[in-house]
């Protein structure tokens, strides 16, 4: 499955909430930091609301499993 590989070209100081949260969502904290990402409409959109602060480029590659760890089901109180 091919992915887009992302850049960060410029840097976030002075953007605005709405570029910010879409930074976020691309996962791109540090200038020149780059992140490969699946190819979906949705994070060619991103990119393309970002053109001015991101460099991208379809590769071959295939975009890393989630290293993220699950998260553990909280233990139900007991009943009174």
């Amino acid at each position: 499955m091919p992915g887009i590989k992302v850049k960060l070209i410029a840097s976030r100081a002075a953007r605005s909430k709405d570029q910010l949260a879409t930074l976020k969502g691309l996962g791109l904290y540090k200038l020149g930091q780059e992140r490969i990402l699946p190819d979906d409409a949705s994070i060619v959109g991103m990119c393309q609301k970002l053109k001015h602060m991101v460099s991208w480029e379809k590769v071959e590659q295939a975009p890393p499993a989630s290293t993220r760890k699950a998260r553990r089901a909280r233990p139900t109180p007991p009943a009174a």
